[in-house]
């Protein structure tokens, strides 16, 4: 039984057969979910018993690629980082399905015990805390969070290196890092023999920000990383893909960051494209994502099951090349 159609002609994902397809990371050789779930508040703003419902809804429908990081989620009241974390430990060992799952986080933000960094030491024990928390042995993709421009990058590399070969990793990716520093990094690791990066996640959306702006210490994707990604066959994550989901709420106005001479004419296209397909806006952001050259990985999240559902009905989607030319059009005009 594939995708249906509700009353209202939406498309739906089917209760008996899993719709979550794969696809590969980069030069990795590794099989991931083509849409990732974030578990950034999961076991804060989240509860534990609804983080755990959606985790368990999106591995019903096939899904194993989920996101989290050392730092979630320090910023909520009465948090201190590594909750996402703990949370996620707590619900594979209850569910039994670590060997199923492919669990990527991140370090180098900004904690008590180690700072903000990439220096060596940080990298190795930063390691060790998430491995404790989520009572793992291994993590399928370990992220540099932030770029760190006091630590020279070969010392950065060579740690996370070393990390690999233990065995502690599997593969590496980088985040919030500009094309040029990626493409340094990579350099450094095949000039030395070490552990590329192998994706890099990175603020990105259907609407592009204007080029002036600021982000702290997030970094938005731009269209010389998306060439670099192509041409280097590295896999590009995009969180924050839904602009907290702006797109389809009317009430909710879109950041100023967003406000560009194209912004009025891809929404237009997006608003026509979402009727003539009778799905969300959102649905339609998340599949162009999907199927865009070179496509991205989408890192969405929800707060409840009908989001989840919503979002993870954009892998039913297949946009049509007229609808792809329309939805990027307005960006070249």
């Amino acid at each position: 039984m594939g995708p249906t159609r509700s009353a209202g002609g939406r498309v739906v994902l089917s209760e008996r057969r899993s719709q979550v397809r794969t696809v590969v990371l980069g030069n990795s050789g590794a099989s991931v979910s083509a849409m990732c779930l974030g578990a950034m508040l999961f076991g804060s703003r989240i509860d534990e018993a609804t983080s755990m419902r959606l985790l368990d809804l999106y591995v019903e429908a096939g899904g194993t690629f989920i996101d989290t990081a050392n730092v979630y989620a320090k910023w909520i009241p009465g948090c201190e980082g590594g909750e996402s974390e703990a949370l996620l430990g707590r619900w594979m060992k209850q569910r039994g399905n670590r060997a199923k799952l492919f669990i990527a986080t991140k370090m180098g933000s900004r904690l008590q015990a180690s700072g903000r960094g990439l220096r060596p030491q940080q990298i190795v024990e930063e390691c060790d805390r998430s491995l404790r928390r989520m009572g793992i042995e291994t993590i399928d993709l370990y992220y540099a969070h932030f770029f760190c421009p006091t630590t020279p990058v070969e010392e950065s590399m060579a740690a996370f290196d070393r990390l690999r070969k233990a065995g502690k990793v599997r593969f590496l990716g980088a985040s919030n890092h500009p094309a040029w520093r990626l493409a340094e990094a990579n350099a450094v690791a095949a000039a030395r023999g070490l552990t590329p990066y192998c994706c890099i996640q990175q603020r990105y959306s259907y609407l592009w920000p204007r080029r002036d702006a600021s982000f702290d210490v997030q970094v938005a994707a731009t269209p010389e990383l998306l060439d670099y990604c192509r041409e280097r066959k590295v896999t590009m994550l995009a969180y924050s893909p839904l602009l907290g989901g702006a797109y389809g709420r009317p009430d909710r106005d879109f950041d100023k960051r967003y406000d560009t001479p194209e912004k009025a004419r891809r929404l237009e296209a997006l608003a026509s494209v979402a009727r003539e397909r009778n799905v969300s806006p959102n649905v339609v952001v998340l599949a162009w994502m999907m199927q865009s050259d070179p496509p991205v990985i989408p890192i969405f999240s929800a707060s409840t099951e009908s989001q989840m559902k919503e979002n993870l009905s954009a892998l039913a989607l297949r946009l049509s090349d007229s609808d792809m030319r329309r939805l990027n059009g307005p960006a070249d005009a």
